[in-house]
């Protein structure tokens, strides 16, 4: 019995995480069923995918990450997807495109039954769980919901990225790489500019700053990182989602 994660943006304040749950159970009593997270902002894909890209990886492989949410098109029903030794359950949002970029060579879709979506986003989920192959639970499909990362660009003068995600702290991570900085700013000075400022360091750690200051410190998913240390950088800093961020290196 594989274990089965779940993340959704259905809150907690309602009934809908222990729906899914109980219906995963009734079928598989000794399912184990683990909580990712259920806070994610409604209809924000972009938030589910950095959620589950950053932790999905450290489950043991064979893995069934369910997902609660919307389609974004009109298809209806759910899909199972492999990638790197992890199974997906999705409902057709492009989510998984934003999770890993290599190309998906398994990729089935299943019927969902009389309408009734969280039902067979469970039982799928749990079936995969209780071993039974993805080719007899779906059909294989080529034409699933696709988006394209963005990436920072990077040249010998600079790098150009932005926000792309406020966690729960209010630091703002970003889309730059540490191997991108690296490589650039080895034996070179450089500044890091944010909205109308600018530091000229990279942290090791968030407290080699004062509380209330400003840090920028690569993340253990070696992207960069900003916020006020004991503070709420979104909101101090008035950055938010797609502000730019830039690092000049000196010639």
């Amino acid at each position: 019995m594989s274990l089965i994660t779940f993340t959704s943006d259905y809150g907690l304040s309602d009934h809908y995480v222990a729906k899914v749950k109980a219906q995963i159970i009734s079928k598989s009593p000794d399912s184990r069923i683990l909580d990712i997270g259920h806070a994610i902002k409604p209809f924000d894909i972009g938030h589910m995918a950095h959620v589950l890209k950053s932790v999905y990886a450290d489950f043991p492989e064979g893995t069934i990450h369910l997902v609660g949410g919307e389609p974004s098109n009109k298809r209806t029903g759910i899909l199972i997807f492999f990638i790197e030794g992890h199974w997906f359950v999705t409902p057709d949002n492009g989510l998984i495109t934003l999770i890993s970029e290599r190309p998906l060579h398994q990729v089935f879709e299943v019927t969902s039954e009389e309408g009734d979506y969280m039902k067979t986003l469970a039982e799928t989920a749990s079936s995969l769980s209780s071993g039974e192959p993805a080719e007899g639970l779906g059909k294989p499909i080529t034409d699933y919901q696709q988006f394209t990362t963005r990436k920072a660009r990077a040249t010998k003068k600079e790098i150009a990225g932005h926000i792309v995600y406020a966690d729960h702290y209010g630091n703002l991570i970003t889309n730059i790489e540490q191997t991108d900085f690296n490589i650039l700013s080895k034996d070179r000075k450089y500044s890091i500019q944010f909205g109308r400022e600018s530091l000229n360091r990279v942290h090791n750690r968030i407290t080699d700053v004062e509380a209330g200051d400003v840090f920028f410190i690569f993340n253990a998913e070696k992207k960069l990182m900003l916020g006020v240390n004991q503070g709420n950088g979104k909101e101090l800093l008035g950055l938010h989602y797609d502000s730019p961020i830039i690092i000049k290196f000196e010639e």
